[in-house]
């Protein structure tokens, strides 16, 4: 970068596409020469066309700031003399040079054709850690000045900065590691190749030693791992008030989470186990940690296991604070399944694989880089695209089918260091699906632990039900096969062969006819299923994904996919003999195997396991008989077989949970804001297969003033929602949605309990342009995880955030960011959803009532975690409004309203409701 003219280039624009009409409204060049900023220029330009509201909202630019701007063509000269001889550098080049190629050519000037580098890919491949590639958020966590986004002036100098940043970035990598980034950087789409080259000779001009903490392994730079030592903790007695006073700032003492700590504590004491509901404010995640950590300190080992990664982090980073206090007296680790660790065997080997998929590209700098840096391996560390996990899928951790003594990344395995961390570990961190899933087999991954606390305990019964359940997936069954087969140089079949060819072994090969039935049975097999699903389904107008019951459905129809499945497991099972066998033959000829070889035997081993589990699930689904189990088949209508998955989950797991994770063996406490329906623990330990006599319950309220500080609102002039149709219904909510957002000026979350009845919403509100005011940002259309929409909603001043499924829980905008919640519909589970359809059958054939013991514990639940979602701290303020006038005209509305905090049922017309917010809030 020392002798190049670089331009850094952003534009702000009236819309996304030049073609369709839309033009530049401002434009920013930083001109990089040296690596310093050499001349920075900037203009407003007048696009003749009224800016729409969506734009001044997100860049706050307005007609006034245009009044006497030039047209681009009167600065054209200027732009395009800035950009000869440079190369273009913009955050997004596919939007930014096409946009202003079509502006200079309209204007009677050349397009700019030279190198251009694009900062989003270049942070993809050395921040590959980062939680967005979004310019805000990467200057953010770089710390580096960007006072104005979304203004093309601050976004450009903030691109030179960028740019800038990671150029040192490169520096400090070691020569071999940008080599290899030059390498891969030759396929991506812009021209990173030259800069990766611009940057590899200045490192060889200045050649410098290794740093201390990296080494260098089969060509590969890495962190050096840290030794694990065991040793003794000293023990501490902690006074418990005193110690979480030194914890949280501003610390008010909170009865219920002492209390609590003190319930856990006399459950461990007493060798008994323990349920409690922590209620918003009660501190329930020190509540959790304290009484680990005094059980740490006699000498036991705690194990904690919650639901997401997200809240294992946040455990975990409290578990730090803890510690530091303790001068770090105690150890703690997250523990997560194999799958999420890098097999570096695999991935040395898939280095030298001449691979030129764009995903599969960036993926493998993106781990050169992350391998500098991580202490883990753990993927979920790394920001990979959709398609780059594909390639993820390939390289991780599997276990060895050869002895693990044969892989010489053995003594600096990820894995195996994070199983010898926590069998040293005092807390072990670990998730419910992992611990589910580890239940089953037969050698457990988890050391021996003295004590077990479950976190998120709500989830536990769904959460092991998808573990111990059976699940065939069309397009997991065809990618293994096509792993496989191959008709690509990354087929294992053929690369299986050369190497039985060099050891002149004498084993049966796959053939083409092996292919061919193969292919065509599993082809086969799923087009039966989806005419079936097709033939039986009860379609409903407006949706396509739909779902199927097996167990009542006609059983002479199913008889034809019945064969078709034995036909297609008679040839995988063929298949997987011979390759089986091939790995057998090399197997003995392991010591004269190459590091190349190996790997090649390892990912086909792996693929092998694999193909053992579709077998074995397939046997489950449609050769054996289990009475116990729910089958049922869901699929997209509009994508058939592609979309095709089969299910088979067991009715009653209330005695495997209890044995699992309520045992003799040791204690539990389950802990969660949301376990109890009208102050009745039953559900739960019902689920859990309890006995309630044996246990510590517990219930501790919220300690916020929710009478203060909330209002509850039902519009009455709204319909009954079964006496309109779905159509209708999307009508009048989004005629009150638009209202309450002026009333609320957006801040607003709206939970639906479809995504059908969401995007229909969001598609009439956009259609009408009702709130072309307000930034709409809606789950599953807008891009981005739950983290990245709520972090997007909290970053506009008038945003509405529509949400469904995962935003009903783990959501949290404290503040004045969220002042309204709006609920559309009670939140019941669909009555043909097949395990509630065979839930209520199971309750009807036992003379037990289906919607009061079966859905409306789980609706009212569900309602409990959509509502926690308003407050969340003691001085937020906010509207609950309930569109579903079953809460105040039905018998069982009162369960919903007496499972949360006493708070009066406003019911008014709209205008009223609108009357009230503005005076209110």
């Amino acid at each position: 970068m020392n002798s190049t003219k670089i331009a850094v280039v952003d534009i702000e624009t009236t819309g996304n596409s030049y073609k369709r009409g839309d033009r530049i409204i401002q434009i920013a060049v930083v001109l990089i020469e040296g690596k310093r900023i050499k001349k920075t220029y900037s203009s407003f330009v007048n696009p003749m066309q009224p800016i729409p509201p969506f734009i001044t909202e997100l860049t706050k630019i307005t007609e006034q700031d245009l009044d006497g701007a030039p047209v681009f063509s009167d600065i054209a000269p200027d732009i395009s003399e800035m950009l000869k001889g440079a190369v273009f550098v913009a955050h997004n080049i596919q939007f930014d040079l096409p946009f202003l190629n079509g502006e200079l050519t309209n204007a009677g000037y050349r397009e700019f054709s030279g190198a251009a580098w694009d900062t989003v890919e270049l942070s993809r491949a050395l921040m590959p850690e980062a939680a967005s590639f979004k310019l805000g958020d990467l200057t953010e966590d770089l710390s580096l000045d960007h006072d104005r986004p979304h203004q093309a002036d601050s976004d450009a100098e903030a691109t030179a900065e960028l740019l800038m940043r990671l150029h040192k970035k490169v520096m400090d990598l070691p020569l071999l590691t940008v080599e290899q980034l030059y390498e891969q950087a030759k396929y991506l789409k812009s021209d990173l190749e030259l800069f990766f080259a611009e940057c590899m000779n200045e490192k060889k001009n200045n050649l410098s030693d290794l740093k201390q903490d990296l080494e260098v392994f089969r060509g590969i730079a890495l962190k050096k791992k840290k030794p694990i030592d065991s040793k003794t903790y000293p023990e501490f007695n902690i006074e418990i008030e005193s110690f979480i006073q030194q914890l949280v700032p501003g610390y008010q003492k909170r009865d219920a989470q002492l209390e609590m700590v003190d319930d856990i504590l006399n459950a461990f004491n007493n060798k008994q186990h323990a349920i409690i509901e922590a209620g918003t404010g009660v501190g329930k995640t020190l509540g959790l940690l304290i009484p680990a950590v005094l059980k740490v300190s006699e000498g036991k080992k705690v194990l904690i296991s919650t639901q997401t990664l997200q809240q294992q982090e946040q455990l975990l980073v409290n578990a730090e604070k803890i510690n530091a206090l303790l001068d770090d007296a105690i150890l703690t680790t997250v523990l997560k399944g194999r799958s999420n660790y890098i097999h570096m065997l695999k991935f040395e080997q898939s280095l030298k694989d001449a691979d030129r998929q764009y995903d599969t590209v960036l993926a493998k700098m993106q781990l050169l880089t992350w391998l500098t840096e991580t202490e883990t391996g753990d993927i979920d560390e790394l920001n990979l695209s959709g398609g780059s996990l594909l390639y993820w899928n390939r390289i991780r951790h599997s276990g060895w089918y050869l002895e693990k003594n044969q892989d010489p990344w053995a003594e600096r395995d990820f894995y195996s260091q994070s199983l010898l961390k926590a069998e040293y570990s005092d807390i072990v961190i670990t998730n419910h699906a992992m611990l589910a899933a580890d239940k089953t087999k037969e050698k457990q991954s988890f050391p021996a632990y003295d004590y077990l606390l479950l976190d998120e305990a709500h989830h536990l019964e769904e959460t092991c039900r998808k573990q111990w359940g059976v699940r065939v997936d069309y397009m997991k069954v065809k990618f293994a096969i096509n792993r496989l087969a191959g008709s690509n140089e990354d087929g294992l079949a053929e690369k299986l062969e050369m190497i039985l060819r060099k050891y002149s072994i004498d084993a049966q090969l796959l053939n083409p006819d092996n292919w061919e039935r193969l292919h065509q049975e599993s082809d086969s097999s799923f087009y039966q299923l989806g005419h079936y699903f097709k033939n039986n389904v009860k379609r409903q107008k407006g949706i396509q994904k739909h779902s199927l019951l097996l167990n009542d459905v006609d059983q002479g129809g199913w008889q034809h996919v019945k064969y078709s499945f034995e036909r297609l497991l008679a040839e995988l099972k063929a298949c997987l003999k011979i390759i089986s066998n091939q790995l057998e033959q090399l197997g003995k000829k392991k010591n004269k195997l190459t590091v190349q070889e190996k790997a090649v035997i390892e990912d086909a081993g792996s693929l092998c396991m694999e193909w053992e589990r579709i077998i074995e699930m397939i046997r489950m689904l449609f050769i054996r008989k289990h009475e116990q189990h729910v089958k049922w088949i869901e699929g997209d209508l509009r994508s058939v077989p592609g979309s095709l998955i089969i299910v088979a989950n067991e009715m009653d797991i209330s005695n495997k949970i209890q044995q699992s994770f309520f045992s003799n063996q040791f204690p539990s406490a389950a802990v969660s804001a949301t376990l109890a329906v009208n102050g009745s623990f039953r559900h739960f330990i019902e689920a859990a297969g309890l006995r309630e006599s044996a246990l510590i319950v517990k219930q501790y309220e919220s300690p916020f003033d929710y009478k203060k500080n909330v209002r509850l609102m039902v519009p009455n002039d709204l319909p009954d929602i079964k006496s309109v149709t779905a159509e209708e219904y999307v009508e009048w909510i989004t005629g009150h949605l638009a209202v309450i957002a002026e009333a609320t000026s957006g801040r607003m979350l709206v939970l639906f309990t479809s995504h059908e009845m969401l995007r229909n919403t969001y598609e009439l509100i956009k259609e009408s342009q009702q709130m072309e005011d307000f930034v709409l940002i809606a789950q599953g259309i807008s891009a981005g995880s739950r983290t990245k929409l709520s972090k997007n909603f909290r970053k506009f001043d008038k945003a509405v955030l529509f949400g469904t499924s995962s935003f009903w829980e783990g959501l949290d905008i404290p503040g004045e960011d969220l002042s309204c919640l709006v609920m559309v519909r009670l939140p019941f589970s669909p009555p043909d959803e097949p395990l509630i359809k065979a839930q209520w059958e199971k309750a009807r054939s036992e003379n037990r009532n289906p919607f009061q013991e079966v859905s409306l514990p789980k609706a009212v639940l569900r309602f409990r975690q959509g509502f926690g979602r308003l407050i969340r701290h003691e001085n937020d303020r906010g509207i609950f409004m309930v569109f579903d006038r079953r809460l105040i005209s039905t018998y069982y509305g009162k369960a919903f309203t007496e499972s949360i905090p006493k708070l009066r049922v406003e019911e008014k017309n709209l205008d009223e409701c609108i009357f009230d917010i503005e005076e209110w809030l």
